[in-house]
């Protein structure tokens, strides 16, 4: 069984910064890529990061470019997204997904996700 477990989501002032956390397990993770994506409520789920199963290529949404970083560490099973600067309008469920498809933003081509972790930022 394939489940994709996320943490670290939280209370942070703006401009302050949090860590988030993906634990991976029932699948052969180095062979997925994995991206994560935030949806605010009555919104779509929108794109944020994502990288390669060697953790090589990594991708982002202009909107995050320069204050967001995804890492991975095949070892341990997880992915982790850094989030820096961070804005009220920021305030959201953050999710992670895999996906054997190769390093995209395309939320339908992610063949498995978490349940979500929110992260609310304070003015």
């Amino acid at each position: 069984q394939v489940q994709l477990v996320e943490s670290g989501g939280g209370l942070v002032q703006a401009g302050g910064s949090l860590r988030l956390s993906c634990a991976v397990s029932g699948l052969t993770f180095s062979t997925y890529a994995m991206g994560w994506f935030r949806q605010a409520p009555g919104k779509e789920r929108d794109f944020v990061a994502a990288i390669s199963g060697s953790g090589v290529g990594t991708y982002y949404a202009d909107f995050v470019k320069g204050r967001f970083t995804i890492s991975r560490d095949n070892a341990k099973k997880m992915v982790y997204l850094q989030m820096n600067s961070l804005r009220p309008k920021e305030t959201v469920v953050y999710s992670c997904a895999a996906t054997k498809l190769g390093t995209m933003a395309q939320k339908d081509r992610y063949n498995y996700w978490g349940q979500g972790t929110q992260v609310t930022v304070s003015s």
